[in-house]
């Protein structure tokens, strides 16, 4: 039994939010706070599994809730909160948020395949141990892989704790990184472009929802948009509204298999935190069409999922903690143009 703690100053919203998960019989809701002060004292008393929190309440925010929540008892923390407060949900990130959702979407014409996924979703978080950020470096798989080829794009996937690792990658990239860095964040908050607003403050480089038809050029990071797939085709980005592969769009595989066949051996994958499998076939396509594969490690994973399961493939070229990613992209990096 998984036991929830609702957090928002709207009883409306708190009813929602009830009913969605007593439509689940693994969670069980213990308590409501209507400010993050309450929420505080909630937490002591109750000890849940999983917070949801709301971030614009009286008394106390969401974010200092969180503060005080993460540095006295750790507990996993999903944010919902409005659309328009997209910027300050990814902010919560740092405060040690998990997962962002938009209130729009808990409604009863939610869709029942969305709603089986935001449970698979919570359950994972709800089950995770806060866990050391600095952990020790482990050594990578193929460290004197040479990269010989002139690299011409990377491609990133990630999912649950990817906002907070890109952020990492992203601000230890320099403004004249050589090449475009195209990125696929599982996102079914509806959040992409408060993440991409967000994102801004922490990265020199240029940082944008990727477009259809757009040439990708160095020293700019382009995010894939919510429900579209994004692939490279052509030489230009290109935005599919397909079906969903291993039950996300965007899929990562989508990208990866795209950038294998458009870039061949001048491409980078990485594949960083999330549950699930999506980027380990993709995974497998960059390495043989001749291009470097990276996973992040376990150690530094929030959910070790989906480098595990590109890992698992034998396709994986290096595997680094998540701090020695930007330097090893940028070692790899050579000066030539983009696609």
């Amino acid at each position: 039994m998984i036991r929830v703690l609702i957090v928002d100053d709207s009883p409306l919203t708190r009813t929602i939010l009830r009913d969605f998960f007593e439509r689940d019989e693994q969670f069980r809701v213990i308590g409501e706070a209507g400010d993050g002060l309450e929420a505080i004292q909630k937490t002591h008393d109750l000890n849940p599994d999983l917070i949801t929190m709301d971030i614009e309440m009286p008394v106390m925010s969401g974010l200092e809730a969180m503060h005080m929540i993460m540095k006295d008892m750790p507990t996993p923390i999903v944010v919902i909160s409005v659309k328009s407060n997209a910027k300050t949900a990814y902010e919560a990130t740092v405060q040690g948020a998990l997962e962002f959702y938009s209130k729009d979407i808990f409604t009863p014409s939610m869709d029942e395949e969305q709603r089986l996924h935001i449970y698979k979703t919570l359950k994972r978080i709800s089950r995770i141990k806060r866990k050391r950020v600095d952990a020790e470096h482990t050594l990578p798989l193929a460290a004197g892989k040479i990269k010989t080829h002139p690299l011409r794009a990377v491609v990133i996937a990630a999912s649950t704790g990817g906002p907070k690792a890109l952020m990492q990658i992203f601000s230890g990239l320099p403004a004249d990184f050589p090449v475009p860095v195209i990125t696929v964040q599982h996102n079914s908050s509806g959040f992409d472009k408060g993440f991409v607003h967000w994102m801004r403050e922490y990265t020199p480089l240029e940082i944008c929802l990727a477009e259809d038809q757009i040439i990708p050029r160095k020293g700019k990071i382009y995010i894939a948009p919510t429900d579209k797939h994004l692939i490279i085709q052509g030489g230009h980005l290109a935005l599919i509204d397909g079906e969903p592969v291993q039950n996300q769009k965007p899929a990562a595989d989508m990208l990866f298999k795209s950038a294998a066949r458009a870039l061949g051996q001048g491409v980078i994958s990485v594949v960083l935190t999330g549950m699930g499998s999506d980027g380990a076939e993709g995974t497998v396509a960059i390495r043989k069409a001749g291009g470097i594969t990276i996973a992040q490690d376990e150690a530094s994973a929030l959910i070790y999922g989906m480098p595990k399961s590109a890992l698992e493939t034998g396709c994986v070229d290096m595997v680094l903690p998540l701090q020695d990613i930007p330097y090893r992209l940028i070692a790899l990096a050579t000066p030539l143009s983009s696609i």
